[in-house]
């Protein structure tokens, strides 16, 4: 599957802004007030985003909750309509630009949209590509059991089970290792 560069920054702030949601009532936001919004627009160089408030803070998490449940959809045509509602509720409007020195890209949120709608428009679209290509499945969600942080399986042959091998992954593959090791000393 072709992924261009912008579909793939689209992706990453997609996984990134579901993981900022608590997993329970106990964890804490990731976005808990404006200025860590401000820091998110930041830090993924989010362009054409003007001032925030509250209320595009309470819009954000909305936004973001709508995208959890399409990590969470069983299947392309559950997914599928959750798309096409956030996108079409963002107003989306198609336009090329090559701005900030990136080269020709394209926009899917109108100028002047709120972040809300910005994310909805540019990410709803990059999860869109995924469903038209028959790789909805590649949207999932961390196998360990502590974890269930969201992230898009690029390997090439679909196989990824952890949101990072190096740490969930490699938990698991010790805790199992050591449980074989205790199993065949007993």
């Amino acid at each position: 599957m072709l992924i261009t560069h912008d579909t793939r920054c689209s992706l990453d702030v997609v996984v990134d802004l579901v993981n900022t949601a608590p997993e329970d009532d106990t964890a804490q936001d990731g976005l808990p007030d404006v200025a860590a919004l401000k820091d998110f627009v930041r830090n993924h160089d989010m362009s054409d985003v003007g001032v925030l408030s509250e209320f595009d803070l309470s819009a954000v998490r909305r936004v973001r909750g709508r995208f959890a449940g399409i990590f969470a959809a069983q299947d392309a045509r559950v997914a599928a309509g959750m798309i096409n509602e956030l996108v079409a509720a963002a107003g989306t409007t198609p336009q090329l630009t090559d701005h900030d020195g990136y080269d020709w890209h394209v926009h899917y949120f109108a100028p002047g949209a709120s972040v809300a709608d910005h994310l909805a428009a540019d990410c709803g679209m990059a999860l869109a590509f995924f469903v038209v290509a028959g790789e909805q499945e590649r949207l999932r969600r961390c196998e360990a059991p502590d974890c269930r942080r969201a992230f898009v399986d690029l390997s090439r042959n679909r196989s990824r089970r952890y949101c990072d091998s190096r740490t969930c992954g490699n938990r698991l593959h010790v805790a199992a290792y050591r449980a074989r090791r205790k199993e065949s000393a007993s």
